[in-house]
């Protein structure tokens, strides 16, 4: 259990930090993207169980991410969870389209974050 590996996306320090403590006293793994060019890299090169990915992030946005993720056979299985300030319809639907498992608005309650990242881990499995 303490082998599950997390790729988190997010420019946002403090949040970063914050999931960072959180995910590994809960005995996670946790990899670090800044932007959405580095999250497509480290979903290719570190193959997570999981990622959980910002929206609004520089270079290439998350629902372009959640687009290349996608288009690869290596990262397509991967689960991602959004979490993301964005809440309107369109935005969460879109990135459900595209293949996100589940979507948080932030500010989020870190526990449910967890229990949701678990969940899809198992049911990948």
């Amino acid at each position: 259990m303490g082998d599950r590996k997390i790729l988190v996306c997010d420019d946002d320090d403090l949040l970063v930090d914050l999931l960072e403590h959180r995910l590994g006293a809960r005995g996670f793994e946790v990899i670090v993207a800044r932007d959405g060019g580095e999250a497509v890299a480290a979903a290719s090169s570190e193959r997570p169980d999981a990622i959980v990915l910002d929206a609004m992030m520089p270079v290439l946005d998350g629902h372009e991410v959640l687009r290349r993720l996608g288009r690869r056979e290596e990262t397509a299985s991967i689960p991602v969870i959004m979490l993301t300030a964005r809440k309107q319809e369109k935005d969460i639907l879109s990135a459900l389209e595209l293949g996100a498992r589940d979507y948080l608005v932030k500010p989020f309650i870190p526990e449910e974050l967890i229990t949701r990242l678990n969940r899809v881990i198992e049911a990948k499995a």
